[in-house]
């Protein structure tokens, strides 16, 4: 009876061992439905940098005038291999047209048609768009332009422990950390939600932010929940899956270990009951 109570004890604590708790798993911890509120960091929006490409698009009642601020959409064949080698559709299939775009110099300016040389680091889309209207009216050029600015090239990374990494665009001017999260199909059941990082180029230096998921404050508050061109996410491995990436996973502190040291004890039981009696 003594052996079977201490081989039922030592079953249930394997089975403990081995059960997950949702505390590491549960986003917003500290967060209850009502009326709770919480201080937010200020929002960040997307600012141009050198090496980034835009669209600029110049509208009017002119439109003859105003074809001239325009870059010409540039039209791109599209192939299909077959059999090694490649063939084309008919005409009105194998070309889809893609918007030209400007690239910022490395100081910080794009080149646009009759105005020239102008200056768009550090500025917003928005900003961008006044800067140029107000030029065009100030020069005379057009009168009443409705300028449209949009992102081409601006993108961030999401690695780690998610179900989709990989680079994705930014089309708008705000992008949160749960967006990213959102976007890369949220994290794994190995991912370590409370330690998330953010790599950030902030100049000639890498700036490294750590977001715990499980806090709500912490997640709200954090210089990285606005994300930045160029960002990357990183999602670091639970120690569950730190554990799986050993030989077999079968180290000290694995459950595997503990369950082989168990079934070892167990025979050692039964063969020294077996002789006693």
């Amino acid at each position: 009876m003594l052996t079977k109570s201490w081989l039922l004890l030592l079953a249930g604590a394997a089975m403990l061992w081995s059960c997950a708790t949702p505390k590491g798993v549960v986003y917003f911890q500290d967060l209850q439905a009502g009326d709770q509120q919480i201080p937010t960091v200020q929002a960040k929006v997307i600012t141009i940098q050198p090496d980034d490409k835009i669209s600029i698009l110049v509208n009017s009642r002119d439109a003859k005038l105003t074809d001239m601020f325009n870059l010409p959409y540039v039209p791109r064949q599209l192939g299909r291999s077959t059999s090694g080698s490649t063939t084309f559709d008919s005409v009105s299939s194998n070309y889809s047209q893609g918007v030209s775009g400007y690239t910022v110099d490395s100081v910080g300016y794009i080149d646009f048609p009759v105005l020239g040389k102008v200056y768009v680091k550090g500025l917003t889309r928005d900003e961008i768009a006044a800067k140029i209207k107000d030029a065009l009216v100030s020069g005379d050029l057009v009168k009443d332009p409705v300028v449209t600015v949009e992102f081409l090239n601006l993108s961030f990374a999401v690695m780690g422990e998610v179900n989709k990494p990989g680079r994705y665009m930014i089309d708008r001017d705000r992008v949160t950390i749960l967006d990213a999260i959102s976007m890369a199909g949220d994290l794994t059941i190995n991912g370590e939600r409370s330690n998330v990082m953010v790599q950030r180029m902030e100049g000639d230096d890498l700036m490294v932010y750590t977001i715990d998921l499980t806090s709500g404050l912490e997640v709200y508050n954090s210089p990285a929940f606005y994300l930045q061109q160029n960002d990357l996410v990183y999602v670091t491995p639970n120690e569950v899956r730190i554990r799986q990436s050993t030989v077999n996973g079968n180290n000290i502190r694995s459950t595997s270990f503990w369950i082989s040291i168990g079934s070892l004890l167990t025979s050692i039981a039964v063969l020294v009951t077996n002789i006693v009696m």
